[in-house]
């Protein structure tokens, strides 16, 4: 991810727009599905945050590091491929090639599919790579690890929650992290091929939801500039349900992570992102370290996280 200086913008409309949000509760689905009956709303549990933390340690222990375009991270796609069909849901794994400063490297996005009743898609994406050239011990356990085994666990929920409204995409992005330095063939691989397939498909897509960073045991969410107004403004009212608006806060700037590739095909996206990793409250000095590692995640963290991003969801199919 990239993380461009602070500007000054105006503050967002007040939250009274919520019940103008698309796709949200507020507004009537289709007529058949209406006469449906509807699931009951996805719940995030301390149980599932446990889980997720598991799901976290597991990545790391069998995958580190897992650089994009190497045969270990091609390993860590097919694992996570392996795991997603272990709870039930389709998955595969899509390589492709792409050019980078170091020349073209072949690229392995993992997809998981849970499929609904109507034609709108919601897609939660995470990706899985760590950034090169660290060490042989990196285990990059908050970045990318967190949002990796926070992902799987939020598949496995929706997955036994039966069928909903909406289709689920789950993709583990990869080659996020730039080789050199972030440019249009540096980083972001994943996102961008896989944005431009559902674009290319005529996808239906009424949220796109990334985490990226949100295991740190000091946890402050950040929503950057570049997200779209309506989910800022969801992203708040879910927080404030789940009793965390204390943790989530808008940025007045940008930053750049695997969601702008589908901002920039007009498909809604955001982030949820903690930038804000290190020894001390405000620094970022455990970033692209080797102290990125295990002991400096907690469940708690991942609690918060996920029960934000399942109130999201929650809104967004009418169950709440």
């Amino acid at each position: 991810m990239i993380l461009t200086p602070p500007q000054t913008i105006a503050l967002l409309a007040s939250l009274t727009l919520l019940p103008l949000l698309v796709g949200c509760g507020r507004v009537a689905p289709e007529v058949a599905d209406a006469l449906s009956p509807q699931p009951t709303p996805l719940a995030f549990t301390a149980h599932h945050a446990t889980n997720a933390l598991l799901r976290v340690d597991a990545l790391v222990k069998h995958h580190t590091p897992r650089d994009a375009g190497t045969p270990a991270g091609a390993q860590a796609a097919g694992w996570l491929q392996e795991q997603l069909q272990s709870i039930g849901v389709e998955a595969e794994v899509v390589r492709f090639e792409d050019e980078t400063p170091r020349g073209r490297k072949t690229f392995a996005n993992v997809i998981g599919t849970h499929r609904g009743r109507s034609d709108g898609w919601i897609v939660l994406l995470s990706h899985f790579d760590t950034k090169s050239g660290i060490g042989p011990t990196f285990q990059g356990a908050n970045d990318s690890g967190s949002s990796t085994g926070l992902l799987l666990e939020l598949a496995s929920i929706i997955k036994n929650s039966g069928e909903r409204h909406y289709n689920f995409l789950f993709g583990f992005m990869d080659g996020e992290e730039c080789q050199l330095a972030y440019s249009d063939r540096d980083g972001f691989h994943g996102s961008k091929h896989f944005a431009r397939a559902l674009k290319k498909e005529g996808r239906n897509l009424k949220a796109v939801i990334l985490t990226d960073m949100i295991g740190d045991r000091d946890l402050k969410i950040n929503v950057p500039r570049n997200s779209s107004k309506e989910l800022k403004l969801l992203a708040l009212k879910a927080a404030a349900t789940a009793g965390h608006r204390d943790k989530i806060s808008i940025l007045s700037s940008t930053i750049y992570d695997d969601h702008q590739a589908f901002l920039d095909l007009n498909f809604p996206a955001i982030v949820l992102i903690d930038f804000e990793f290190g020894s001390r409250p405000g620094s970022n000095d455990y970033w692209h370290t080797l102290e990125d590692s295990m002991d400096k995640l907690s469940a708690e963290s991942l609690l918060t996280t996920g029960q934000i991003v399942v109130e999201m969801i929650n809104m967004l199919c009418g169950n709440f």
